[in-house]
């Protein structure tokens, strides 16, 4: 079978519109968020008690900056495509914050079993992901780190990504009961776990049907400015 082009930039677009969404059915859901993004969505519960106009993007984007500054420190070096991934955490915030108020107006008209939309929000979220490994452009913070330190310890990006999702949760678990005390979860419930234990292998099936049928190339010649 012979492949169609899809363009790596396509790609970087694509995965944002489509992880943004994702994280709005799922936060609609309230079976648990994605293990990458429940602690943000954590620290965007308990500020937003008191700071009204702090938003679910905002904290992605800080959140997303302090991992940036743990993975210089790991890796013992800096690359200009790590500011381009803060940008892109950026971009994703507001994208998010966007797809939050049309999943209000959604949901006014059409209520869905929230089951329906969690599985919808897994799935969004897995085939981001699974678009952003295949772009040059800097992807978020999550993902960056996974691709980098991954390349740098020698070890499958998919296991890896499937051990760092693990970690996500378990620091999601700590916010919760900080925030909110012992036992009373928020963000973090059952979905969260289903997500860290199948999130890897879903990327990956992504990935492999994505390549199957279509070869990735650069549309424009930019990636020597993401190197």
């Amino acid at each position: 079978m012979k492949k169609r082009v899809f363009y790596t930039e396509l790609c970087y677009v694509l995965g944002i519109l489509i992880l943004a969404v994702g994280t709005a059915f799922m936060e609609r859901a309230d079976l648990g968020m994605s293990m990458v993004v429940a602690p943000a969505y954590l620290v965007y519960l308990k500020l937003s008690q008191t700071l009204p106009f702090f938003t679910f993007g905002m904290a992605e984007y800080t959140l997303q900056a302090v991992i940036l500054v743990l993975m210089v420190i790991i890796l013992r070096r800096f690359k200009i495509t790590y500011f381009f991934s803060f940008v892109t955490a950026v971009l994703y915030g507001f994208t998010l914050d966007g797809a939050m108020i049309l999943m209000d107006m959604f949901t006014s008209v059409v209520d869905g079993p929230r089951i329906v939309f969690f599985l919808i929000g897994m799935l969004c979220c897995s085939v981001a992901v699974s678009l952003f490994f295949h772009t040059y452009i800097a992807p978020e913070a999550y993902e960056l780190f996974v691709k980098e330190v991954s390349g740098k310890l020698g070890v499958n990006i998919n296991k890896f990504k499937t051990v760092y999702d693990c970690t996500s949760c378990l620091a999601g678990i700590a916010l919760s009961f900080a925030f909110f005390g012992l036992w009373n979860f928020e963000g973090v419930k059952l979905g969260t776990v289903f997500c860290a234990l199948l999130n890897g292998f879903l990327i990956g099936r992504c990935s492999a049907f994505f390549e199957k049928r279509w070869e990735f190339k650069d549309r424009f010649d930019l990636k020597k400015y993401f190197q």
